[in-house]
C-alpha cells in the first residue's frame, strides 16, 4: 500500500442530503425539528446520561442550551452533522458526523456518535453506521475512512473492531478532554478492505440473518474478523 501510485481522489464533499435505510434515515441536522426529541433521548435516563462521557461535549442540562449548540453544529462546514431517525416513527434517536473532512487526498472520519440506549446494540444501529461508510466510500470514493475515539472508551473500539477497522495504535496524550489528558485510539478502513467488508455488513443486515425475536444468526464481529 505505503508508495502505491494512486488515482487522484474525487475531490466529493459530502452533502447534507438524507441517507435512507429500511430502519434508519439519516437527516442533515436541523434543530428546530431535532433538538426536543434528541434532548430527551440523551438525557432521560441515567444510561442516556452516559453517553456523553467520552464525547467532548454534554450533557446539556437544559433544552434551550442544547438546541443552542446543535445551531453551532448545523451551521458548521466540517463535521457535517445528521440526526439519526427511526424510518417508522421519523423520531430521533441519536447523532453522527462526517468529519475531518479532507476531499483533495480523500480521507474522511465517521464521529462524534451516540445512540440512545433503545438504538444501541440493534440492526439499526448497525444500518445507521453502514449508510455513512457506503455513502462515503463508494458514492464519495473516499480512500480511507477514519475512525477515532479515547482510548478508555471500550464500547466504541468495539464498535469499530466490529465494522471492520482496522487498529492502527494509540495516540498518547493526544487530547485535553474534560480537564484530563486523553489518548486517542485510532482506526481505518481503506478503499481496497472495503468491499469484502462492504458485503459482509450486508450479509450481517440482511433480514434472514434475523430470527422472530430480531435476535443476529451470526455474529458480525466474527464475520469482519475473518477477513
Amino acid at each position: 500500500m505505503n508508495g502505491d501510485a494512486v488515482k487522484a481522489p474525487p475531490g466529493l464533499v459530502p452533502a447534507r442530503t438524507v441517507l435512507a435505510g429500511s430502519e434508519i434515515r439519516l437527516e442533515p441536522l436541523d434543530p428546530a425539528r431535532h433538538a426536543a426529541a434528541l434532548h430527551r433521548a440523551g438525557h432521560g435516563t441515567e444510561a442516556a446520561l452516559r453517553i456523553w462521557d467520552y464525547l467532548p461535549y454534554g450533557p446539556f442540562p437544559a433544552e434551550d442550551i442544547f438546541r443552542a449548540y446543535l445551531r453551532e453544529c448545523a451551521a458548521a462546514f466540517d463535521p457535517i452533522h445528521f440526526a439519526i431517525c427511526n424510518t417508522a416513527t421519523g423520531q430521533p434517536a441519536g447523532m453522527a458526523s462526517f468529519m475531518d473532512i479532507q476531499p483533495k487526498t480523500g480521507v474522511i472520519e465517521i464521529g462524534g456518535i451516540w445512540f440512545c440506549p433503545a438504538l444501541q446494540r440493534t440492526r439499526a444501529a448497525t444500518e445507521a453506521l453502514f449508510l455513512m461508510l457506503a455513502h462515503a466510500l463508494d458514492d464519495l470514493g473516499y480512500r480511507r475512512m477514519q475512525w477515532r475515539c479515547n482510548a478508555q472508551n471500550a464500547k466504541s473500539r468495539a464498535a469499530a473492531k466490529r465494522l471492520g477497522f482496522r487498529f492502527e495504535g494509540i495516540w498518547f496524550n493526544h487530547l485535553v478532554f474534560k480537564g484530563r489528558n486523553r489518548d486517542t485510539a485510532r482506526y481505518s478502513i481503506l478503499d481496497s478492505e472495503w468491499p469484502a467488508i462492504r458485503e459482509a455488513i450486508k450479509a450481517w443486515l440482511d433480514p434472514a440473518n434475523f430470527d422472530a425475536a430480531g435476535r443476529a444468526k451470526r455474529s458480525l464481529s466474527a464475520m469482519t474478523v475473518a477477513l
